[in-house]
């Protein structure tokens, strides 16, 4: 299991086709208590309104709904760098899958109780991320 670190976010590779790896972590976002609130086709939004052609590439919107009531309890703009995103692509031949890193994020609002919660989102995240590539 590789989970591979960006400044503000993580991503690891699966041999699950693109289809197989969306559907995938639908199910994992679900088993740590995310649902999925938005999806963007970024290829199919592209053709639609540019007439380009891009790899599969999807970004989920993905919402725990208690962390996000505790964030919003503290912080009230927060909303602004809610929901937590997690990508999925094709890059090289691979499916990758991304998740954005919500220390990182979290830590643009400078409120230091902000922290737990973004710890405890990250390790989920990262649970969801290190799960798809053991598929």
């Amino acid at each position: 299991m590789v989970v591979s670190s960006l400044r503000y976010g993580n991503f690891s590779t699966t041999s699950l086709s693109f289809d197989a790896a969306l559907d995938r972590v639908r199910e994992l976002l679900q088993n740590e208590g995310f649902g999925v609130i938005t999806e963007i086709d970024v290829a199919k939004t592209l053709k639609q309104k540019r007439d380009i052609d891009f790899r599969p590439y999807t970004i989920l919107g993905a919402c725990n709904p208690d962390f996000a009531l505790e964030a919003l309890k503290l912080e009230d703009q927060l909303g602004l760098l809610l929901p937590c995103n997690v990508v999925v692509t094709l890059r090289d031949g691979k499916t990758v899958v991304s998740a954005v890193n919500p220390i990182a994020v979290l830590g643009v609002a400078d409120k230091p109780e902000l922290s737990s919660i973004a710890k405890q989102v990250d390790e989920r995240l990262r649970r969801v991320l290190a799960a798809i590539a053991l598929e």
